[in-house]
């Protein structure tokens, strides 16, 4: 019988390596076909957030009617991109894991919205506030601030970040018995409520917690501001609270993330990851605490504060 040599071992071990490697890189048209999928889905989110947040669908059974709407909806667009829920799964796994895959995903991204990279803000139209101090700290509030990605407004920059946690809460979700990629979307729910925390990641690397707790500053800073209009002076309140709120609902959601990243199971992990998805997405939408049908300012989140900014400024 003939010898395997040592080189003819590791030319082995290699071609199998390559093998291994090409089953796990995506392409240029893999990646496309997973960012239309989740465009949608991060749409049909968006979408459903906003049902969710309305006081007349507070009540349990419609809160879980929308849910399950939600669910079909994502189903229905995986069906057709042409994607199984596995498949999906695998790819966004890998685009998370993977620089050079994500950057790929980022530039497809880029093409098909017009959005910037990550780290970068597209910023909004700029809404009509006051001249003199008052306007100043709203301005700071709603259309651009020093330190902000791409100087925007504190608010845009604080529901930006949101959404962002919330769609790593969901995906981290997607897979509740793979530990490691739970914990991966924890990583990147953590970046992007405080990147304190955790330093890379697809946020924009300012923190929900840093911009809610500035909009919460600024905010009050115009309606103490001499001058101030009664609308500022009646809605500040409102959205200063709701920012407090999304503070509050940080706090907890971090502590939610950190205990997935140091789990042990799959199954500890995916009942922390269930109500890390719930929370996460109540930085937005805030909560019916009291159970009364409606969200109030002192249960509402960062839509209820961007609600009361355009009834003071008097804009849709």
């Amino acid at each position: 019988m003939r010898r395997v040599t040592t080189i003819e071992v590791v030319l082995a071990l290699g071609l199998a390596a390559a093998s291994a490697a090409q089953e796990t890189t995506l392409g240029h048209q893999e990646i496309t076909q997973l960012a239309r999928a989740q465009l949608a889905i991060t749409a049909a989110h968006d979408s459903m957030n906003a049902r969710l947040a309305k006081s007349g669908n507070k009540k349990d059974k419609v809160q879980a009617g929308l849910q399950d709407t939600l669910r079909a909806q994502v189903a229905e667009i995986l069906h057709h991109s042409g994607l199984t829920d596995a498949e999906f799964r695998r790819r966004t796994y890998l685009v998370s894991t993977d620089t050079a895959a994500r950057r790929l995903y980022d530039s497809i991204v880029v093409v098909m919205t017009g959005a910037p990279l990550p780290g970068q803000l597209a910023r909004g139209p700029q809404l009509p506030v006051p001249p003199g101090p008052v306007g100043t700290h709203l301005g700071h509030v709603v259309n651009g601030f020093g330190d902000t990605p791409n100087l925007q407004g504190l608010l845009p920059t604080a529901l930006a970040e949101a959404r962002i946690a919330a769609q790593h809460a969901t995906l981290a979700s997607a897979q509740p018995t793979n530990l490691q990629y739970m914990q991966t979307h924890a990583g990147h729910v953590l970046h992007a409520l405080d990147p304190k925390l955790i330093a890379n990641g697809p946020g924009l690397g300012y923190g929900v917690k840093r911009a809610s707790t500035q909009t919460a500053l600024h905010i009050e800073l115009a309606a103490t501001t001499a001058g101030a209009a009664p609308a500022v002076i009646t809605h500040a309140p409102h959205i200063a609270t709701a920012a407090r709120n999304t503070v509050q609902r940080v706090d907890q959601l971090v502590a939610l993330a950190q205990r997935v990243q140091a789990a042990t199971s799959a199954a500890d992990a995916a009942a922390l990851v269930n109500q890390m998805v719930s929370l996460a997405n109540q930085l937005i939408a805030g909560a019916d605490i009291n159970g009364d049908g409606r969200v109030t300012a002192e249960e509402g989140g960062l839509q209820l504060a961007d609600e009361h900014v355009r009834l003071m400024l008097g804009v849709k």
